[in-house]
């Protein structure tokens, strides 16, 4: 299967924040302990750098979670889909619209599925007996606020597929998707990214997949004159299980490579799509910038009926010899914004912290200045 991302960063909203906060580009004395030696601006862009490299696979993940088929391992019935609240969620077929060969999900902040939080309608089309395109628009809300925040639009192309009633593909007999589209705040193409994956049949519950991604900011940063991205994929194959009480897990090692370049210098290269793991020659990498440093993120993450509820990144290896881990906060609902807790550190140096919600929305924080980004969709946006 194949995919793209929605989904992380900024990396220069950073110089604007630190200028305002007395400090700016390269001014800033250097944090000691621990032995980083980066200035609070360095930090920051190394952190940001990070949370991209991480929220590119973790909405990969998602998307991937939610793009399968769920009816045909008993997770959750879709035919004919009423609206029923099932933890945080409530699944249509067709759309609400009514849309010939349509479904829509949506997500909420509150178990009682009044508050909405994600809303999204994907439209298939099929072009052939194991082939199809699908449409997605997804609209992102904040709590407490009715108007969306942000607009995800992407349009998947699902290969060597068998398909369920609804146009999903079964993880049980593999497949290969691609997943090409943006995230867009206030109307402008802010994240900009595509991805691949390949699904390969399943054994015992268990799947092997691998994939590969790439994306930028599109809009960049004036005040720095730069703009970031990155591009990685699997280490060898991943693992997709369906446990005893029917939720997923996802794992894998995702490595890369983070760029900078000036604004409007980055894009993404297109190369042949891949439908055997492992992946040797990616089919998405990013053109243009300057290489900011390499990143490993070993990743495990459970989904129950779409929902994300646990998070696990043990010692992840990140540039200049920094290193990231990140738990879950299960005393919360998955809807808190401090459900993620994420660290990024040099040694014993704290260089920063986020949190998020199962929906990747909540706050980066570096340590150094005590700036703070926002995050949205797993990518820092602002």
């Amino acid at each position: 299967m194949k995919y793209r991302v929605h989904s992380t960063v900024a990396a220069a909203l950073l110089a604007v924040a630190l200028a305002a906060c007395g400090g700016a580009g390269g001014t800033n004395p250097p944090i000691g302990g621990g032995g980083s030696g980066l200035s609070a601006q360095s930090q920051s862009e190394m952190s940001i750098s990070t949370a991209n490299a991480l929220g590119s696979p973790m909405k990969n993940i998602a998307d991937d979670n939610n793009a399968i088929s769920a009816q045909s391992q008993g997770i959750r019935t879709e035919s004919g889909g009423q609206g029923t609240c099932t933890n945080y969620s409530e699944f249509f077929a067709p759309d609400k619209n009514g849309d010939a060969n349509s479904t829509e999900r949506q997500f909420f902040y509150d178990a009682g599925c009044t508050e909405l939080a994600r809303d999204t309608v994907r439209i298939f089309t099929s072009t052939g007996s194991s082939s199809e395109t699908v449409a997605n628009t997804e609209k992102l809300y904040a709590v407490n606020n009715a108007t969306p925040i942000a607009t995800r639009t992407a349009t998947n192309t699902i290969a060597n597929a068998t398909f369920d009633a609804n146009g999903f593909p079964k993880a049980a007999n593999g497949f290969d998707r691609i997943d090409t589209g943006n995230l867009a705040l206030g109307g402008v193409k802010t994240i900009d990214s595509d991805a691949e994956m390949v699904m390969q049949p399943a054994s015992g519950g268990i799947n092997q997949y691998c994939g590969d991604s790439a994306g930028f900011n599109a809009t960049g940063f004036a005040a720095l004159g730069e703009t970031f991205g990155w591009n990685g994929g699997i280490s060898g194959v991943g693992t997709r299980t369906v446990n005893v009480d029917r939720s997923i897990t996802w794992s894998a090692t995702h490595a890369g490579t983070n760029f900078k370049g000036a604004i409007g210098a980055l894009s993404i290269a297109t190369g042949a799509p891949n439908t055997a793991c492992p992946i040797s020659t990616p089919m998405f990498t990013l053109a243009g910038g300057t290489s900011t440093g390499t990143y490993s993120i070993p990743i495990t993450a459970t989904y129950a009926n779409g929902l994300l509820e646990n998070l696990s990144i043990a010692n992840a290896q990140l540039a200049n010899g920094n290193t990231l881990n990140v738990s879950t906060n299960t005393s919360v609902p998955p809807t808190n914004s401090l459900f993620i807790t994420g660290t990024i550190a040099n040694g014993s140096t704290q260089i920063s912290t986020f949190n998020v919600d199962a929906y990747g929305d909540g706050t980066l924080t570096i340590t150094a200045s005590g700036t703070q980004y926002v995050i949205d969709d797993w990518h820092v946006v602002k």
